[in-house]
Parts: structure tokens; C-alpha cells; sequence
């Protein structure tokens, strides 16, 4: 970036949402996850739609790359600056627009949190179901489709996304979809842009489908003697026509971690966690017990439920702070956390096999899942001066994401592709499909200045 690319920043967005200064690069230089940090030239906070078509033209003019950023929750480096260049942060662009209360819909903007936007939006008896555990940004999630514990009832973001306003690379500022829940006309350039990772456009506003509170919640937690015994037990629910909100499965060290963290009364064994809710609570004690039968017929050791919000909030909370839990029990180690999914009929058969690899190949941390829809991380930590332990985490990875394509699954259920999923790419889709994101990208942004190295790659 030249200083006169510098100087037209801070007369677009004023000079005190200008900054080259090094904690403010390095902050941008890297997110949740291990991959190395890679700071940008500069980073800007516009204030307005109009700010942002401003850098972008400015970008295309002086040819620097862009890469937008949300609340750098994600982990595999789609935030990260990989070629420099400028970083385009939407903390400023965070307010909650509109709430449609009556057609369940809320317009916000990209910079704001999602657990803060959830904190409004239960004044009026609503929420945004997608559920990716951190306080990501609404913007983030939306480049990443992000998905989390709630998927299996609810979906992931990309099913909850009704409209977009989104800046392409020349600046041209375009709307995309209707706040119509059924919409036909034309090519769906919405749901093009979701999942995108910022390499399409940057997104300036979204209108979100929402849906109301539920009055009353069910928890469960059920032991098994293996994780393959659980995982069959998953399907068998999934299977029965039961609805849960979450299903959840972690490995006995995940479990061991989370009763010793949060002091929960959890059998030492692998473990599922249900969420159920209704409108009444005789429904909900009717569906549990259900569910208690399904998972005593596949071998479950233990099976506790509990009703109420109280329980249903401490048991999630525990649950979304498995990922810290697990740092702070390997101090000083790097990780790496995959994520693959599976159709549900083979969720037995994949938790089997990355059980297997995972013992084979002598690897340390856990194995957890948002199992209702077939989606598995493993968590996996080693000394960070040790070339031969991140190989063998390596090749666990590569090895769990070829067994799932050849189960008829997707190397990434959640986590996108950033960084370290695009050697798969092709592997997955096939070089004519790949071929045809080329020529998507090369339409939407000839210069290739939005977020490159990510996707596609080179």
C-alpha cells in the first residue's frame, strides 16, 4: 500500500479509523485458529456502506488486496491477511436495523455479535437460531456459513439468510434476495455470496430469518461404552422421527475435561448431550422418555435429563467452552481441529474410523460432534517444536477427510475453507466444478483483490 493509497484511506473513513500501527496489525494477523500469523499494511474501520464501495474502489485503483473482518473467532485463517495488503474490520458497522417481529425477520449490520444480537432480539420473544458457539459476528458467520449445535433442527446460516447488501470488488453495491421467505426469480446471487469467505464481495447488511423462544427445554445427557456405540445411538434417534434442537457427542477425554471445568455430574464414558423443547411440558417428558428407551436399546451405561432453561443453559455453556477447555489442558501445545461431515446413515462408520486413526496414530486431545447432522472435529494437540507429532496430526486430518468424501461426505462441515482446506477442494468437487468457481471469482473480482489465498488458492 503506497503512501498515496494511505492518504485517500483516512479521507474516506477519517484518520482515527486509519491505523498502520503494529498492535493494531498484529491483532488482525491471525484468529482462533494455529495457523501462522500474517499481518496486514494497514487497517480501516468504515462507518457506512458508501465507506466501504470507497475502499474498494480505492483497492481496485491501486490494486492492494482487501480482506474483511468480523470478531476473528474462526479457525482456519479465512480472516487472515495472507498476501497483507489492507484489513477492512466492520466493528463500527454493528447496529441491529429492523426487527420484522411479525414475519419473524431481523435486518442488522455485518459488525454486529451474534450473541449480542440474540440479547435484543429476546426482548421481543425471538432468536437467530444458527448457534457456532463463540460471539462471532453476523458478517462472519455469513462468510463462513457458520453452523454449530443447533443445526440439526434449526440449519445452518446459509438457510437462514433471506437478503444480503453486498459491495463487489469494483465498489458497485448490489442487493441480493427479498424478505419473502419463498423466492424463485432469477439465479440466487444470496446464497453465492454465503459461504463465500469474503472472496466474492463484502457484505454490508442481512435481512436473517428468526425463530420465537421456545417456552420449555428438555436436557439430556447419556453415556455409552464406546463412541461407536453412541454414534449408532445418534442415528437411531435421528432415525425415530424425534426432533431435537441439539445432539451433541463428545469422547470420554472430552467428557473427563468438561466435568473436571465445570463441575458437572457426567458418566466417564463417551457421552451424547440432547437439547429438546415444546410448548408444553407433558410433550417434552413424553419425547424424553423416547429418547431414554432408543438409547437404553443401544447400550447406554447412564441417562439423565433435567427440564428448565437453568439446565438446558449450564449444559450448553460447558459444551461451547470445550475448545478453551481443551487449550488450557494442553498449555503451550499447537492444535488443529478437523472437521468433517457425513451423511447420517454413515455418522456410525466415520466415528469409528477417526476413532481408529486417531488411537493408530498416538494423537492427544478429543473427539466431539454436532451429531444430529453428521458433522465430527476431533481436537488435537502437540509440542509446537515438533515437526514429526504435526505430521501425524496432518495426516490424521488428511486421512478422516478422504474416508469422508468416500462416504459421500464434505471436508468441511462448518469450518470453511480458509487456509488449510483447499488442497480437498478438487479432490471434492471435481475439476469442472472447479473450474467454474475460477471463472465465478475471475467475473465478481478480475483483479483478485478480495481475501486472496483463500478457496482456491494460488
Amino acid at each position: 500500500m503506497t503512501p498515496e493509497a494511505l492518504a485517500a484511506l483516512a479521507d474516506i473513513v477519517g484518520a482515527d479509523h486509519v491505523s498502520t500501527r503494529e498492535a493494531d496489525r498484529r491483532q488482525h494477523s491471525r484468529d482462533q485458529s494455529s495457523y501462522p500469523a500474517s499481518p496486514p499494511e494497514a487497517v480501516a474501520w468504515p462507518g457506512s456502506t458508501a465507506e466501504v464501495s470507497a475502499i474498494l474502489r480505492l483497492a481496485s485503483a491501486h490494486r492492494f488486496p482487501v480482506t474483511a473482518w468480523g470478531a476473528g473467532t474462526g479457525l482456519e485463517a479465512m480472516a487472515v491477511p495472507v498476501r497483507g495488503g489492507l484489513t477492512v474490520n466492520f466493528g463500527r458497522l454493528n447496529r441491529l436495523l429492523a426487527v420484522h417481529a411479525q414475519d419473524f425477520q431481523v435486518t442488522v449490520q455485518p459488525g454486529l455479535l451474534y450473541k449480542d444480537m440474540n440479547r435484543e432480539l429476546a426482548a421481543h420473544g425471538l432468536f437467530f437460531p444458527p448457534d457456532p458457539g463463540a460471539n462471532a459476528s453476523i458478517g462472519g458467520m455469513i462468510a463462513n456459513n457458520a453452523a454449530g449445535t443447533r443445526t440439526v433442527r434449526y440449519g445452518a446460516t446459509r438457510d437462514n439468510v433471506l437478503a444480503l447488501e453486498v459491495v463487489l470488488a469494483d465498489g458497485t453495491v448490489i442487493r441480493t434476495g427479498s424478505r419473502s421467505v419463498k423466492q424463485s426469480a432469477g439465479y440466487d446471487l444470496t446464497h453465492l455470496f454465503v459461504g463465500s469467505e469474503g472472496t466474492l464481495g463484502l457484505v454490508t447488511e442481512a435481512t436473517l430469518k428468526l425463530a420465537p423462544l421456545p417456552e420449555h427445554f428438555g436436557a439430556v445427557t447419556t453415556a455409552f461404552p464406546t463412541v461407536e456405540a453412541a454414534a449408532t445411538a445418534v442415528f437411531a434417534i435421528i432415525g425415530s422421527g424425534l426432533n431435537p434442537v441439539a445432539l451433541e457427542l463428545l469422547d470420554e477425554q472430552s467428557v473427563r475435561l468438561l466435568a473436571a471445568e465445570a463441575g458437572f455430574e457426567l458418566t466417564p464414558a463417551p457421552n451424547l448431550f440432547l437439547e429438546f423443547s415444546g410448548a408444553s411440558r407433558d410433550a417434552l417428558e413424553t419425547e424424553l422418555a423416547m429418547v431414554e428407551a432408543l438409547c437404553r436399546e443401544c447400550g447406554a451405561i447412564s441417562f439423565r435429563a433435567g427440564m428448565g432453561r437453568d439446565a438446558r443453559n449450564r449444559l450448553w455453556e460447558a459444551r461451547h467452552h470445550m475448545f478453551e477447555t481443551m487449550v488450557r489442558a494442553f498449555p503451550g501445545q499447537r492444535w488443529l481441529v478437523t472437521d468433517v461431515a457425513v451423511p447420517i446413515s454413515r455418522y456410525p462408520e466415520m466415528v469409528a474410523f477417526v476413532r481408529q486413526t486417531f488411537d493408530e496414530l498416538a494423537l492427544q486431545g478429543g473427539l466431539v460432534g454436532h451429531a444430529g447432522d453428521g458433522n465430527l472435529h476431533t481436537l488435537i494437540f502437540f509440542p509446537p517444536d515438533s515437526p514429526e507429532a504435526a505430521a501425524r496430526a496432518d495426516r490424521h486430518n488428511e486421512l478422516i477427510v478422504r474416508q469422508a468424501l468416500q462416504l459421500g461426505g464434505t471436508s468441511t462441515g462448518e469450518h470453511g475453507v480458509g487456509v488449510g482446506k483447499q488442497k480437498f477442494m478438487e479432490l471434492e468437487h471435481g475439476p469442472g466444478a472447479m473450474a467454474l468457481m475460477r471463472q465465478i471469482k475471475q467475473t465478481l473480482d478480475p483483479l483478485g483483490i478480495l481475501n486472496p489465498g483463500k478457496i482456491l488458492g494460488p
